[in-house]
């Protein structure tokens, strides 16, 4: 027989039914005996009597929790005293006249019912039971909700989807970079995309004027409750478009989303401050607009969204700033953001480098930088000059950086565009306080990966072949 969903069995009444799915839980009444069981779709409580069929009876004393059934039996309506209103198949219930055991579970390693306070180690080591929790599954579920209606956003705005490489050159991001070795170039790396941010741009010199993709990026910085070393995010560019136009196009995709999934906004259309009055009145570039304007700033960790989001634009931010490491000027955000057109003059003069101005926003949501961009620099004059200001000599520009400024002297649009952080938006929808919660499987906050155990130690015949010695450093 064909298996039925069991949220389909409500269509189903009166008629004959195979379901598959996991042992929720087993209820044994003497004769009677009661099994809730789960498939994707929601649970259905199964009777199983013996006077109906004694061989499914004898199957289901055997069964224990996230045992994988298969079920067949006649769907009836439950009585209205014994109806479920706190199930969506409350109102009925499968009545078993055969039952076969598909695969046998162990004793698990925690109940899958709630997960949330299981230590970390556990949950990750057992992910694919973590995420068989109700809870986490609707996170993933609302995950995929979200990514669509960004892509159906996009699409009706006329956008192409395209994928980037994920070998590449370093772009500097604000973070280390992740190296893979080349077999056949022994002694060269690829890196792993801090971001698609020259592709993007590259692609907007070729002409396709609005490109987007979920795309993913890989960084190398400490973690915390809202990073990873992998993140999603709604990247796009627009050719031909001022700094207005695409901060209401994306204002128009967050409220597509937000509010397609059942959540509320503080204020349309979203505030502007500059990021001079943001530091003025709130001490940081990201706030909270759902506390009072007296309130201490936002310190990080102020957890899952709720039912409403506070959306504001931070816009002209500084062109560069200095680095805390060293005190060198660096950029600000990255180093293709475009300076504002009055401050191009002083930019090419080296004068009050710390004065100039970007067009560069970020969009910022519940006391969390939810997405960040900018206009981008189309002058290789100007690039270089910023590149010369952090500190690069001619010949680390051209190495790192002559495929894009070649692409700038073959006719490039005015573009730009902006990279929304698709992990924390999900985790503000989900209620959650932390981006692990809302990705299916995670690094720990020390970087281990989830079930796979990486990182570890490479195969030597490997390393051989990839002209690589390991030198591991004695402790002291």
């Amino acid at each position: 027989m064909i298996r039925t969903y069991v949220l389909d069995s409500l269509s189903c009444v009166d008629k004959e039914i195979t379901i598959n799915g996991w042992v929720d839980v087993r209820r044994d009444h003497g004769k009677l005996i009661f099994l809730d069981i789960r498939d994707a779709t929601g649970k259905i409580q199964v009777v199983v009597n013996p006077q109906v069929s004694a061989e499914a009876h004898k199957t289901a004393e055997k069964l224990r929790s996230e045992f994988v059934v298969a079920i067949t039996g006649k769907v009836n309506k439950r009585p209205e005293k014994l109806v479920n209103p706190n199930l969506p198949t409350g109102t009925v219930e499968l009545e078993a006249v055969d039952l076969k055991i598909l695969s046998e579970a162990k004793s698990l390693p925690f109940e899958v019912a709630d997960t949330k306070k299981i230590n970390e180690e556990t949950r990750l080591k057992y992910r694919y039971l973590d995420l068989r929790s109700q809870r986490m599954a609707n996170n993933l579920k609302l995950r995929a909700k979200a990514a669509a209606l960004a892509r159906q956003y996009l699409n009706a705005k006329g956008f192409t989807e395209i994928e980037t490489p994920l070998l590449s050159k370093t772009s500097p991001e604000g973070a280390r970079d992740f190296l893979v070795p080349s077999r056949l170039q022994p002694g060269k790396f690829y890196a792993l995309p801090q971001a698609p941010q020259q592709y993007k741009q590259l692609l907007m010199i070729a002409g396709l004027e609005r490109y987007y993709q979920l795309a993913r990026a890989m960084r190398d910085e400490d973690l915390r409750g809202d990073r990873q070393l992998e993140h999603t995010q709604i990247d796009l560019e627009m050719s031909f478009a001022t700094e207005d136009e695409i901060l209401n196009l994306v204002e128009g995709m967050m409220i597509d989303i937000v509010e397609g999934c059942g959540k509320k906004i503080l204020a349309k259309p979203f505030p502007r401050i500059t990021h001079e009055e943001a530091i003025k009145k709130y001490k940081a570039d990201k706030f909270d607009l759902r506390t009072p304007s007296t309130s201490p700033p936002y310190q990080g960790g102020v957890g899952g969204g709720g039912d409403t989001f506070a959306f504001a634009w931070v816009i002209d931010f500084p062109l560069f700033e200095k680095a805390e490491d060293t005190g060198k000027l660096t950029f600000a955000h990255n180093p293709f953001s475009r300076p504002r057109d009055e401050a191009v003059p002083k930019l090419m003069k080296d004068q009050d480098l710390l004065t100039l101005r970007a067009q560069q926003y970020d969009l910022i949501c519940n006391g969390y930088e939810l997405a960040s961009g900018g206009l981008r620099i189309t002058d290789p004059k100007i690039q270089r000059k910023v590149f010369e200001i952090m500190g690069l000599s001619k010949e680390q520009i051209d190495e790192r950086f002559g495929h894009i400024l070649e692409a700038y002297e073959y006719g490039a649009p005015q573009h730009g565009g902006i990279a929304v952080g698709f992990d924390r938006l999900v985790m503000l929808l989900a209620n959650e306080e932390n981006i692990r919660e809302v990705i299916a499987f995670p690094v720990s906050s020390s970087g281990q990966t989830s079930v796979m155990d990486a990182p570890s130690e490479a195969d030597p015949k490997l390393l051989k072949e990839l002209h690589i010695k390991v030198e591991v450093p004695k402790m002291k």
